[in-house]
């Protein structure tokens, strides 16, 4: 079977991706910025929203350089919506050692590409084969889904075993004196042709040959490993306002949301179902409330309470409310806090969660 496949499954994928294939704007020249643009944005997000961010980057950042100079600041705002937002700062820490390290020009070397910030085995494969021809296989989701049903692979893809068994594969059907398409064609077979759900069997060009189609597993495969739970958390967010600002401080910890702006954050055991004002003093109160933020009686009144959020993230789910306040003059807020106006939001990168809080609060909602 692998014999068969080194013949002539590279020949077939690739001649049906040049028939198939989305016209995608970095498919239009081979430039590697815009191409290492695109792998990055589509880290995590389907084509038809990481779009609209590829063209306010390259509009924004036109060149490699214009990306390192920038402020972070902005790279986060422009990012806003996409979330995993190490991927936005790894691509602005990059930019910057392109122009240290290599003059401003992107690397043309696996190796090199390897060794920026924020690019892993498969991103730098994907841009090294098709910006510069260079013979790397570019494994992703598709790509394993892909291999484990045409061939039979019924180890879980993301197990080591696995890994192995798929990289045995491609040592014998990928096409060295075309990787830039073949890495292509076989991602783009996976998320047009052999989806996760419903993929298109009856016209598939490899239904005569396909493990899965033979043995009735195509919902089966490919098997993965189980994920980790996922948690729930709670939060209640205070937004204190005095006269027409309110303050926000900037995220430094080492997570997901690190350097975007947030409102002072209450953790909380349970989700606040029904709240009113009295049930919010005594959060306020209480052990919950970090010192910085026990306000004293009689020094705010409560604007609103918002309806309940819910936002979920890869091991996450949270469930948020948000409290607005108003203070008297006698409120001093932490050294790390930015008295911002109220409605001035161009500014501050925010999570997505808080950012749907303020838009709903800007509409009335």
């Amino acid at each position: 079977m692998f014999a068969f496949f080194n013949m002539i499954f590279s020949t077939k994928i690739v001649n049906w991706y040049y028939k198939n294939k989305r016209e995608l704007p970095w498919r239009q020249e081979v430039n590697p910025y815009h191409i290492w643009l695109s792998e990055v944005i589509l880290q995590q997000t389907r084509v038809s929203q990481g779009l609209p961010y590829y063209f306010r980057f390259i509009k924004n950042y036109p060149t490699i350089s214009d990306l390192a100079q920038a402020d972070e600041k902005k790279i986060l705002k422009d990012w806003q919506g996409l979330g995993y937002y190490s991927r936005a700062r790894n691509l602005h820490s990059a930019a910057k050692t392109i122009v240290k390290k290599h003059k401003g020009i992107f690397p043309k070397t696996f190796q090199e590409i390897l060794e920026l910030e924020g690019i892993g085995p498969y991103t730098a494969a994907a841009i090294s084969s098709v910006a510069f021809n260079l013979p790397h296989p570019a494994v992703d989701g598709n790509v394993q889904r892909v291999i484990s049903r045409i061939f039979g692979i019924e180890s879980p893809v993301n197990s080591t075993i696995g890994k192995k068994e798929i990289e045995s594969v491609l040592e014998e059907i990928f096409d060295k004196k075309r990787p830039g398409d073949f890495n292509q064609a076989i991602m783009e077979f996976g998320a047009l042709h052999c989806k996760p759900q419903q993929p298109h069997c009856p016209t598939c060009p490899f239904a005569g040959e396909c493990f899965a189609l033979k043995h009735k597993k195509v919902n089966i495969l490919p098997v993965k490993e189980k994920k980790a739970k996922v948690k729930t958390r709670y939060f209640l967010y205070i937004v204190p306002q005095q006269g027409k600002k309110e303050f926000v401080a900037q995220r430094t910890e080492k997570d997901i949301w690190k350097n975007l702006f947030e409102f002072p954050l209450i953790e909380l055991d349970e989700s606040l179902l029904m709240p009113d004002e009295k049930m919010i003093k005594e959060i306020l109160q209480g052990k919950k409330c970090p010192p910085a933020w026990k306000i004293k009686k009689g020094s705010y009144k409560i604007k609103h309470i918002s309806s309940e959020y819910k936002h979920v993230l890869t091991h996450r789910i949270i469930y948020a409310r948000f409290v607005g306040l108003e203070m008297d003059q006698s409120f001093r807020p932490g050294k790390n806090w930015i008295a911002k106006p109220i409605h001035d939001h161009e500014q501050f990168a925010f999570p997505v969660l808080i950012q749907n809080y303020i838009d709903d609060r800007e509409k009335g909602k």
